[in-house]
């Protein structure tokens, strides 16, 4: 536990979240030329380049959360391809609301 704390801590810092994300943006703009190559591999940089984005610049998710907004079918696929908690959160919330409306 002490390293998860310690990787956690690390994360704070100014210079490494600019670090991450930068490299976010470098994975993003490589997907393409990455993406040439027989493989699923193209998919996998942009959806790890994404998630760095993400996780470390609140512009982006500021963004994100505009286009989830414009785009609720996207954003949920999105969602769903980053493995978000809340994507897990709403898709639950709104399978208990299907079953109470089936119930009523």
């Amino acid at each position: 536990m002490k390293l998860r704390r310690k990787w956690i801590a690390l994360g704070k810092v100014p210079a490494v979240r600019t670090s991450l994300f930068v490299l976010g943006l470098l994975l993003i703009v490589s997907a393409p030329l990455v993406g040439v190559v027989p493989g699923p591999g193209g998919v996998i940089v942009f959806a790890t380049g994404l998630a760095l984005v993400l996780k470390y610049s609140e512009w982006a998710k500021r963004r994100y959360v505009q286009f989830k907004r414009r785009h609720p079918k996207k954003g949920a696929w999105a969602d769903w391809g980053l493995r978000r908690p809340s994507a897990r959160r709403r898709e639950r919330l709104r399978k208990e609301r299907q079953l109470r409306a089936l119930d009523d």
